[in-house]
């Protein structure tokens, strides 16, 4: 067989030879650094063999976190098989930053942390074995007398096809269904570490049975291991919920679980962040609208949203009529533009709407404000000719790059495809919109990723993946090219040549929502808000309120005169306490007025995170200050 590698470089090889044969052939270090393969695209075991002329590509360390993972999942499973006679198995995948398996340890018996010492001791006894992992292929009716002890795999099994060919891999004794591929042996899984457990509905569906989810996570080296567990260390530190609670933000009521509170400095860091989403859209000739909360029933069965959404909507009667509080703004907006006859002179048309919607989320899954069940959407859509779609996109691409980076996010790009069943529209019309998603990004030099089946179920999207300061990857940022609720609304514009036309149209969100943003941003910068985004940007404490006091006074009339976010603290405490309070609140700077200070009328400044301090006049620190308000400096 004909084999090419990456560098374009062709060899011919016996039939049935597996990747770790051709890469011994070449070099022993190349089979050693090797942990799989990807043939003709395919994920391959490093021993599985191949029987075709292909593209093949050797995968070491570098690139195998979710193979090593997936593995690792697998080490669990039989590690909690071997001290848990009875447990079942659900799914066991890897995730962004480790895997999980869902498990049914078996009747009474509730896994916790006291016991994960227990199970890694014997995944640890495993990975010392050096187990090969054995992939096997069988029947559909092979696979259900294999696993006719596991319900779980059982129900799995028999919603494939009948003539269908499944693979198992067997680790020592345990045997797990599963499409691969895993790393040669159990002897890559040493360096591995169980995180928590908690309760997963079977199939992620509420009316089925709750499982338990083991998370955990898998390095090739040590160091990795360690480097990530001090990571999770400084996460924890980090929670926004907690720092919500201390830096006074938002609350969350028993009277409203999942429905966030504002309070007064979490209300100005909310203003301050939407004042710069609003500057940013009128410079990019947005306009602006807002849309009713609620709104008939049968608007939703126009969309589609009650067909496909109606599971996650909250509903009401009014005048003995059916109405929907809105889970999404764009029915509004589809009103709002079919309100006025629009010309193609007019495109592209952005109209953006920071709108609030409400969605009925499970109980278990409310997080803080990272899921709610009303958030504000920063949305626009955007509608167009057909000829300016890769334009506009790869516009919108270059806007989003340059507002993630005053909050210094990184990201890239995942472009999402039609879903396998709830969809709507011709299957032609997607692989249209779909190509013009992946044009739009390449015109701009930007690379994608394609995410089979995660699309909306009325088109495909671009969704952008934040990496935050700990690493972490956050789905925010979103452009949706829709081709078929312009055509439900019927909606029009008015050609070159007098005649009527459908629109293209985009829906689009930056943030994403402006709750879960501020919840993300909360603990990228771990509280400590750049000084344009922060609630109080200035705290001033006086060494003696009786003989500093009035100065402070004038100099903070002064400070709010030029929208300076500034406090006084002259509450009956000692210096010292107020000091390292101010810190404890992470106010980008504090200045304290002693007799030095008034005499030459300069102030003493320390900037947050800093031991030192500095000495400045009035006017130099005014300056120092609105400059780097002004130019949204980042921390």
């Amino acid at each position: 067989m004909k084999v090419t590698f990456k560098d374009g470089s062709q060899k011919e090889f016996e039939k049935g030879l597996s990747a770790y044969d051709i890469a011994l052939s070449i070099s022993n270090s190349l089979a050693k650094k090797s942990i799989y393969a990807m043939v003709n695209g395919e994920a391959f075991d490093l021993h599985r063999p191949i029987e075709v002329d292909c593209v093949l590509e050797l995968k070491g360390k570098e690139d195998a976190f979710s193979v090593l993972n997936h593995s690792c999942s697998h080490l669990l499973a039989a590690a909690i098989k071997t001290i848990y006679p009875n447990a079942m198995f659900g799914v066991g995948p890897a995730i962004e930053e480790g895997f999980y398996y869902d498990i049914n340890p078996g009747e009474g018996v509730v896994i916790s942390e006291a016991d994960f010492v227990n199970i890694e001791k014997q995944m640890k006894h495993m990975a010392s074995q050096d187990l090969p992992f054995k992939r096997i292929e069988v029947s559909r009716g092979e696979a259900l007398a294999k696993f006719s002890h596991d319900r779980y795999k059982v129900e799995i099994i028999n919603e494939l096809p009948e003539d269908a060919v499944i693979t198992l891999y067997e680790c020592g004794s345990f045997v797990d269904l599963c499409r691969g591929p895993h790393v040669p042996s159990t002897k890559f899984l040493k360096n591995a570490k169980i995180l928590s457990v908690s309760g997963a509905y079977w199939r992620g569906d509420s009316k089925n049975e709750q499982l338990q989810r083991l998370y955990g996570v898998c390095f090739v080296e040590a160091e990795e291991l360690a480097t990530h567990l001090e990571i999770l260390k400084e996460r924890e530190k980090r929670d926004h919920r907690k720092l919500g609670r201390e830096l006074e933000l938002f609350m969350i009521s028993e009277y409203g679980p999942g429905f966030p509170f504002w309070l007064p400095k979490g209300m100005i860091l909310r203003r301050a962040l939407e004042n710069y989403w609003y500057r940013v859209h009128t410079r990019e000739n947005y306009q602006f609208i807002q849309t009713p909360i609620m709104l008939n029933k049968e608007l939703w069965e126009v969309s589609g949203h009650w067909s496909y959404y109606r599971e996650n909507m909250y509903t009401s009667v009014i005048d003995e009529k059916e109405f929907a509080i809105k889970p999404m703004n764009c029915p509004g907006g589809m009103l709002v533009y079919k309100n006025s006859i629009h010309s193609y002179r007019d495109f592209p048309l952005r109209v953006g709407e920071l709108g609030l919607v409400h969605r009925h989320e499970a109980s278990g899954a409310l997080n803080g404000l990272f899921r709610v069940r009303n958030f504000t959407q920063d949305d626009a859509h955007i509608f167009m000719r057909e000829d300016q779609i890769v334009t506009e996109i790869g516009n919108l691409i270059r806007l989003y790059e340059e507002v993630y980076s005053v909050f210094n996010l990184n990201y890239h790009i995942e472009l999402s495809t039609r879903p396998e069943h709830k969809y709507i529209g011709e299957i032609a019309t997607w692989e249209k919109a779909e190509k013009a998603l992946a044009d739009a990004c390449r015109s701009v030099g930007r690379d994608f990723k394609v995410n089979p089946g995660d699309g909306a179920f009325y088109g495909p999207k671009l969704d952008f993946k934040l990496r935050d300061s700990m690493n972490r990857i956050w789905q925010c940022g979103t452009i949706q090219l829709d081709m078929f609720l312009p055509e439900r609304f019927d909606l029009t514009y008015v050609d070159e040549n007098g005649e009527k036309r459908r629109p293209i149209m985009l829906h689009r969100a930056l943030f994403g929502s402006i709750e879960r943003f501020i919840g993300v941003i909360i603990e990228h910068f771990g509280g400590a808000f750049p000084t344009w985004l922060a609630p109080v940007q200035v705290k001033v404490i006086p060494v003696n309120n009786e003989y500093h006091l009035e100065f402070i006074k004038n100099l903070v009339k002064e400070m709010k005169e030029k929208d300076i976010r500034v406090e006084i603290d002259d509450r009956d405490e000692k210096l010292g306490y107020k000091i390292r309070e101010a810190q404890t609140k992470k106010i980008p700077y504090q200045i304290v007025v002693g007799d030095e200070e008034v005499a030459n009328n300069q102030l003493t400044i320390r900037e947050y995170g800093s031991k030192d301090t500095i000495v400045l006049s009035v006017s130099s620190f005014m300056e120092k200050l609105q400059k780097e308000i002004a130019t949204m400096k980042k921390s």
